[in-house]
């Protein structure tokens, strides 16, 4: 699976900061029974590594990522912990497109980020900190001197303003932590989880 396609899974893909491996496998499984089905790792906590190891052997359904990837050490790592995609929130020094045994999605917020990304031969981009980059109006600004350039905006995303994102004709997703709240996960609220990850996931693009 390309990471085009796994970023066309679903309009959200779910931001997680697990605190607790024996959080990671509930917590992917109600994801999945809510339709949201690539899931992003962010590798901030010491579980982090054996929670995406958990997701990718006992999850099915599940496409696991890992986000915070800022070197390429943390992209292998990832790798071999059985990972299908890395999400990082900038370009990291000397890695294209193609380096690192599994895709990545490279994160930008300027026109001159974009188009040292676009050099390496990136395609897809997190646009991040999207709130405080210019959110809609940046994508809308990108759109037109980028046009091969496609985004998952991330930060400061939520149910609300989800769907304005989802509008623009060169958003692929948007990336989201309000489908898994830490009182939720912390709780062990599945069904909660559960009922926020189909409300993201009936989110349509409207371009």
């Amino acid at each position: 699976m390309t990471l085009e396609e796994t970023l066309e899974l679903a309009p959200v893909v779910p931001v997680l900061i697990i605190e607790e491996e024996d959080q990671a496998v509930p917590l992917a499984r109600a994801l999945v029974a809510g339709g949201l089905f690539a899931l992003e790792v962010t590798l901030r906590t010491p579980a982090a590594i054996n929670c995406i190891r958990r997701i990718a052997g006992e999850v099915e359904g599940a496409v696991v990522g890992a986000g915070t990837i800022i070197n390429p050490s943390l992209r292998q790592a990832a790798y071999d912990a059985g990972a299908r995609f890395g999400v990082s929130p900038g370009l990291i020094d000397g890695e294209e497109f193609d380096d690192g045994p599994l895709p990545l999605l490279p994160g930008i917020a300027t026109a001159t980020e974009l188009m040292r990304g676009l050099s390496l031969g990136y395609g897809l981009f997190k646009l991040f900190p999207a709130n405080l980059v210019g959110g809609v109006g940046a994508l809308k600004a990108f759109a037109s001197p980028f046009p091969q350039a496609r985004f998952c905006p991330t930060g400061g995303v939520s149910l609300e303003n989800a769907p304005d994102y989802l509008a623009q004709p060169n958003c692929i997703c948007v990336g989201g932590s309000w489908v898994a709240p830490t009182d939720a996960v912390r709780a062990g609220d599945w069904g909660r989880i559960t009922e926020l990850a189909k409300g993201a996931a009936g989110l349509a693009h409207k371009a």
